[in-house]
């Protein structure tokens, strides 16, 4: 199996530092499924190429499996010696295991940045034809070229392997982490057991861009070799963190007269905002803003002044300000904005005096004994007018086919049903001088009620007395 990857990026030669490996020299390692090589073919100033060769070994990978239930002959006879599979990501991942993170310290700029890449697997099995693999690059960022690869004789007609070549300019870790994803998708069949540590796997390798794909179901689905169960909680999870509808984790696909409703995350921003605008809020606090996905539509809202996005991690906060493309705004938007490192569970000063404050989907990542000390940082000593808490709704996740008590996200310390969360939200509210309503946001289940619920806390105005007159 064969994966090159070139760039022309100027002195191409980099390629070897963020890879970690040196353009000279032929690293060599044991892996799963054999011996993998990665080597330089090629490595001026003007271009460099990266190939990556995996010899694997079918007699070590047939013990590694154990005794065969079937002809064992099938287990040596196939094509797995020979084109792209899951084998070829598993050894991807092992001989650029720091690259796929995007970290490179001796480069660490260029790391963050698009650089002109090609990519080349020269066999690779497409089940479902070769237009899939243009559908699964190209809405990536890639200019895609799949030509199918001819039986011998011609005449028996084109192979169901195709000869792939990926042209564009993109960060080289975003380039591995599609690969690593979108070969064992094509390929359609994993040589390993799927477990549940798989769902993880796939939310970190497509945590930027998977959410988005027009194809997410399909990848989600083959990438966990069709398991209904695990397939059901990647979606469930991905639409927890603001991307995906929650409709599609049954691949549910509506009569063309029947409108599609709008994803969970639209939904749940669009009722944060609303809330916002009525509460007239000049001021609003993003606490626990993550890496921005609510904080781009406050900065959006005209009738904001002032935005102060809070969270506990730096790298989170850093990756908000490159999705904002803070450094770029003019004077007078960047302004409006201030992104602080804090704990929800500490008294901040800086969390003060605000108009409004969101903690969306967040709660739940609070282990239960320090809730109360998030609601005397918040309620108590922030004390903003409006403060909005959004949550899952535990009794929605039978919606998604997940077993019982299974959480949405291995963060998450706990979920809530509906009575609970609205016993939370009048309990904190008597104790700190709010009134509340909840809500639900999201397609309303019968049973289950609606995927998202949001508590609105608004303090209650001091009641001014006239001291009595004594005649």
């Amino acid at each position: 199996m064969l994966l090159t990857i070139s760039t022309t990026h100027a002195p191409a030669t980099d390629l070897g530092f963020l890879l970690f490996k040196h353009p000279g020299r032929v690293n060599t390692r044991q892996v799963a499924s054999g011996t993998a090589h990665v080597f330089f073919p090629e490595a001026t100033p003007e271009r460099c190429t990266a190939a990556l060769l995996l010899e694997v070994d079918p007699v070590a990978l047939t013990r590694r499996r154990g005794k065969p239930d079937q002809d064992s002959s099938a287990h040596y006879v196939n094509d797995r010696p020979y084109a792209a599979s899951s084998l070829l990501a598993v050894a991807l991942k092992e001989a650029y295991g720091t690259a796929l993170t995007g970290r490179c310290d001796t480069r660490p700029e260029l790391a963050a940045s698009a650089i002109p890449l090609e990519v080349r697997v020269p066999a690779l099995r497409c089940a479902g034809g070769h237009d899939l693999a243009t559908r699964l690059f190209t809405p990536l960022g890639w200019t895609t070229t799949a030509d199918p690869v001819p039986l011998d004789p011609p005449e028996w007609g084109m192979s169901r392997y195709v000869d792939l070549r990926l042209a564009g300019t993109l960060r080289l870790a975003d380039a591995l982490n599609h690969l690593y994803v979108l070969l064992p998708v094509l390929d359609d069949a994993k040589h390993y057991w799927v477990a549940p540590d798989e769902v993880d796997k796939l939310i970190r390798a497509g945590e930027s861009w998977l959410a988005g794909h027009p194809e997410k179901a399909l990848i989600t689905r083959r990438y966990l070799a069709h398991q209904r169960a695990l397939t059901a909680s990647a979606l469930a999870r991905l639409a927890e963190a603001d991307e995906l509808e929650p409709d599609e984790v049954d691949n549910a696909v509506p009569p063309e007269s029947e409108a599609v409703p709008p994803p969970l995350a639209v939904q749940r921003h669009e009722a944060v905002l609303a809330a916002l605008r009525e509460s007239g809020a000049r001021s609003v606090g993003d606490f626990g803003c993550g890496d921005g996905a609510l904080l781009r539509h406050l900065v959006a809202e005209q009738g904001i002044d002032r935005i102060v996005a809070a969270d506990v991690s730096a790298r989170a906060l850093a990756i908000a300000a490159r999705r904002l493309k803070l450094d770029r705004m003019p004077d007078a938007a960047r302004n409006r904005v201030s992104l602080i490192q804090s704990a929800l569970t500490y008294r901040d000063k800086r969390l003060a005096g605000l108009d409004a404050a969101v903690l969306m989907e967040v709660i739940e990542h609070v282990d239960a004994e320090r809730l109360p000390a998030l609601e005397r940082a918040v309620f108590g000593f922030a004390a903003p007018a409006t403060v909005l808490v959004t949550t899952p709704n535990h009794e929605h996740n039978a919606v998604y086919g997940m077993t019982p008590g299974a959480l949405r996200h291995p963060d998450h310390r706990w979920e809530w049903t509906r009575t609970q969360f609205r016993d939370w939200a009048g309990q904190t509210a008597g104790a700190y001088g709010y009134d509340v309503r909840t809500c639900g946001i999201g397609p309303d289940d019968p049973e289950g009620g609606q995927p998202t619920q949001m508590a609105v806390f608004t303090k209650r105005k001091a009641v001014l007395t006239t001291p009595e007159v004594i005649p």
